[in-house]
């Protein structure tokens, strides 16, 4: 374990495993929690004068597939040391022909089409340690903090990429991509891009009262929004692969651009205001 000045973060960045290679003195910290253990161990720098934990979605070498994160441990490990802010890029198919590949787009709707993802840490089963956790139903309106999608926006432009401002995103269970007739039907429910993560980590961090901001970079045009024979895995990679430096430039100056803890006053912040959680938030 890291020591105590080096162990603590405010920002989180739950992304690709090789972001945290540009950050100062890194520590890499390894967590445990009352929900197992996380993807992989935290890695805590200094980042434009902000104290910024990463933590790699999939692991090092990208070997947990989406439907198999531990999203409770990974939110749970990031709040235990400071972090209550947290970027959360990710790779997504456009569901719209005019968000072809390399479209940034910072959603402010989420659709849940995943199916055995447990997300909630308040379902009054006992954990492990003994705490059992109050039965909470929390308001998730808007899913995403509305000041972390000022600064996403504010550092693609500032990066000259014109984001698109606001979207749904879908998520689906994968790791098989959609079908044509699933794709079609994303798009004519009017849904904007489709991706594999990005919940539950948004509402698993309103129930820790974290800021969570998606930004979702579009790899390809889903099966149903273009001809042909739809996405494949070396395509995403390809694209992906091609904006990830410029991609790691908006979220580092967005991270530079997210308030400091004690000016949050959004409602990721006040979230858990007057509930009765059953148990103790690191």
């Amino acid at each position: 374990m890291a020591n105590a000045q080096t162990d603590t973060a405010d920002i989180g960045v739950i992304g690709g495993s090789g972001f945290y290679s540009f950050l100062e003195d890194v520590t890499e910290v390894r967590m445990d929690t009352p929900y197992g253990t996380p993807s992989d161990s935290l890695f805590l720098g200094e980042l434009a004068g902000r104290r910024v934990a990463f933590l790699p979605r999939h692991g090092r070498g990208h070997h947990v597939p989406p439907h198999r994160i531990n999203y409770r441990a990974n939110l749970w490990a990031l709040r235990a040391v400071g972090v209550r802010q947290v970027l959360g890029p990710c790779a997504v198919g456009g569901l719209r022909p005019e968000y072809g590949p390399g479209t940034l787009l910072v959603p402010d709707q989420l659709v849940d089409r995943t199916k055995t993802r447990v997300q909630t840490y308040y379902d009054g089963e006992t954990r492990p340690d003994g705490a059992t956790p109050s039965v909470v139903h929390l308001g998730f309106a808007d899913p995403y903090c509305p000041e972390g999608r000022r600064a996403a926006l504010g550092a693609a432009r500032g990066r000259d990429w014109e984001p698109v401002d606001g979207g749904t995103l879908v998520v689906v269970e994968g790791p098989r991509f959609s079908t044509r007739a699933e794709s079609r039907w994303h798009a004519a429910m009017g849904w904007s891009v489709v991706g594999m993560t990005g919940h539950p980590e948004a509402v698993l961090a309103r129930e820790l009262g974290l800021c969570y901001t998606s930004v979702t970079l579009v790899t390809d045009l889903d099966a149903g929004a273009e001809a042909g024979e739809g996405v494949s895995h070396d395509e995403v990679l390809k694209v992906f692969a091609a904006n990830v430096d410029r991609l790691r430039s908006v979220l580092f100056d967005a991270v530079a651009a997210l308030p400091a803890d004690e000016d949050r006053d959004c409602v990721c912040a006040h979230a858990l205001d007057g509930i009765d959680t059953g148990v103790e938030l690191p």
